[in-house]
């Protein structure tokens, strides 16, 4: 990874796992078959991590899918898994440099968290899984949602949980890339920031990521 796209500091990938929590879990499958690869809700547990999670290696992720996916076939309890966290993203033209010659590119943010997996397998009553499935929505309720009580669906939930599979991760490695135009000259990085924070949706949030960065500095000649 070039220096410039490292982290700032160590919240940074910590923030984007709790902000972007729709990873994609990466698996091998078989040798003669490709990689498994699925979307799916993944969070920090709450039991391990109550007071806030400082840093990712070392922490425990939780997450589900479908027991009908052939993926959840796939999954081994110990195996090593990858999962992929995307933020902020957005295509830089030329054109908001203001110079010659020059690249296009795609400013983005992105986490790879690198872990072991362990397959929750369901009790009798499946009440393991069943916390999964309400740790996640307590965990999207109070950072997306309005605060919807899930105690009037906790019967429904009972009901679909045999269809679930609940799983997860030790952490041991994570990566996190902030690709926010820091390569540039600052005056050509505040341009590519201004003319993002005038836009709207994800231009925005990548606008305001680069404003929080550290003064930028010129480094590598290249962009794309």
């Amino acid at each position: 990874m070039p220096d410039p796209y490292r982290e700032p500091d160590g919240s940074w990938t910590v923030e984007l796992v709790r902000s972007s929590p729709l990873a994609v879990l990466a698996c091998n499958g078989a040798a003669d078959d490709v990689p498994f690869a699925t979307h799916l809700p993944v969070i920090p547990d709450p039991v391990t991590t109550p007071d806030g999670l400082a840093e990712l290696p070392g922490a425990t992720l939780l997450g589900h899918m479908n027991r009908a996916n052939p993926h959840w076939a796939a999954l081994e309890d110990g195996m090593p898994v990858l999962a992929i966290f995307s933020g902020a993203h957005s295509y830089v033209s030329p054109t908001l440099y203001a110079i010659s010659p020059a690249a296009p590119t795609w400013n983005f943010t992105s986490v790879h968290v690198r872990g072991t997996l362990r397959r929750i397998e369901p009790d009798i009553a499946g009440e393991e899984t069943l916390g999964v499935v309400q740790a996640t929505v307590r965990a999207f309720e109070a950072r997306f949602g309005t605060g919807w009580d899930m105690t009037d669906s906790v019967d429904y939930f009972r009901k679909i949980v045999p269809a679930v599979g609940a799983f997860r991760i030790e952490v041991t490695a994570a990566q996190g890339m902030f690709k926010l135009s820091q390569e540039q000259h600052p005056e050509v990085s505040a341009r590519v920031r201004e003319a993002f924070a005038a836009g709207t949706g994800l231009r925005r949030e990548v606008a305001s990521l680069m404003e929080r960065l550290p003064s930028p500095a010129p480094s590598c000649p290249h962009s794309a």
